[in-house]
């Protein structure tokens, strides 16, 4: 039977909260990770009619974009709606989990949901997340160079963008002495060794430190594995926030507002001055983006999606770009079928539902 943990952990490996941003609170937020799931509810928010919803359709675990718990909860009064939520969750043993900013900072993530809705092609992520990569060098005899090299790659390293399996290794000659309390693979106590060695080197993605450094260990025939941790400058261009692209073709102004409202299905859009130059290059940000502006302006792009934008922040566009305020909801709701498609793929003897409950708190008249 499958667990919650179960369902997280296939999450996590696909959105690691390791790339969730400092003030998010991703993860599982109410529940027993050992609980059997009956059914999955996938939302953009957490209310209490999505909690109904779940309860009436058999769902025990509810799978959200945007984390209930938010800010330090001190009291569970009912005062609040996240507190409704949280006392009706426990009262009906119901888990939340939260896919927040470390799904949004995966390429393939909320901001490719809208990509793919534009057709814009060419993509690349605006602001690659920094820190993220590191680099093991280790030291091993010759014939144990595949064995080790195959553990570290199956614990996560060796990826580069669309290449798996990479490393290096090259010929050299190690020296060491053992004392007599050292259990050594190859020489005697008290004597200095020479030996033909090779030297490996893999990248891998910092958060994986810890699962990497157990592999080598496992794996390396020496008592003592030797190996060295860099931390990289290298960005990993396949996380961070935002994603920069090429419409199928180039708009006039009025033109590419149309086909943004008609292909994101928009009440309206909310957008800085008109531009002299047609819409080609178009980058965008899922929810409150309004900070990656300087950087897609650098980066030369014609117009910017995102949306929260605030009145001072329209003239920022400085008629050098379009500034489009599609709605948080609208820019992000698209995040429900990603998720789905994603749990289908490995959960296929589960019920899986997306909330039919509408949680957008903003109307328009």
């Amino acid at each position: 039977m499958t667990k919650i943990k179960d369902i997280t952990n296939y999450l996590e490996s696909w959105a690691p909260l390791a790339y969730q941003e400092p003030y998010d609170n991703c993860g599982l937020l109410v529940g027993d990770p050992t609980t059997t799931v009956k059914g999955i509810l996938i939302c953009l928010d957490i209310t209490e009619n999505v909690l109904q919803e779940a309860k009436e359709k058999n769902c025990n675990l509810i799978i959200a974009h945007h984390p209930i718990i938010f800010q330090p909860i001190k009291k569970l009064t009912g005062a609040s709606y996240v507190e409704r939520c949280m006392i009706q969750a426990i009262r009906q043993d119901i888990a939340m989990y939260s896919l927040h900013t470390n799904l949004d900072n995966r390429i393939d993530g909320v901001n490719d949901a809208m990509a793919q809705q534009l057709g814009l092609q060419n993509l690349q992520i605006l602001l690659p997340k920094p820190n993220t990569l590191q680099r093991l060098i280790t030291f091993l005899p010759p014939a144990a160079l595949e064995l080790v090299r195959e553990a570290l790659h199956q614990a996560g390293a060796g990826h580069i963008g669309n290449y798996s399996h990479c490393s290096f290794n090259s010929v050299g000659t190690g020296t060491f002495q053992p004392n007599e309390l050292a259990n050594p693979y190859i020489g005697q106590s008290h004597q200095l060794e020479t030996v033909g060695e090779h030297k490996l080197e893999v990248i891998f993605p910092a958060y994986l430190a810890k699962n990497i450094v157990e592999s080598l260990k496992q794996s390396h025939p020496y008592e003592e594995p030797v190996y060295q941790i860099q931390n990289l400058e290298n960005m990993n261009l396949q996380i961070g926030a935002g994603i920069i692209g090429e419409l199928p073709q180039p708009f006039e102004n009025q033109a590419f507002l149309k086909y943004l409202k008609e292909k994101m299905n928009l009440t309206l859009i909310r957008h800085s001055a008109y531009i002299k130059q047609n819409i080609k290059k178009v980058a965008l940000c899922g929810g409150a983006g309004i900070g990656l502006l300087s950087e897609a302006r650098r980066q030369g792009a014609d117009a910017f999606i995102t949306s929260d934008v605030k009145y001072h922040h329209f003239f920022d566009a400085e008629e050098q770009l379009l500034i489009a305020d599609i709605g948080h909801y609208e820019s992000e709701i698209a995040i429900k079928q990603l998720i789905y498609k994603k749990l289908s793929e490995k959960f296929s003897n589960i019920v899986l539902l997306q909330s039919m409950v509408q949680t957008n708190p903003v109307h328009y008249f």
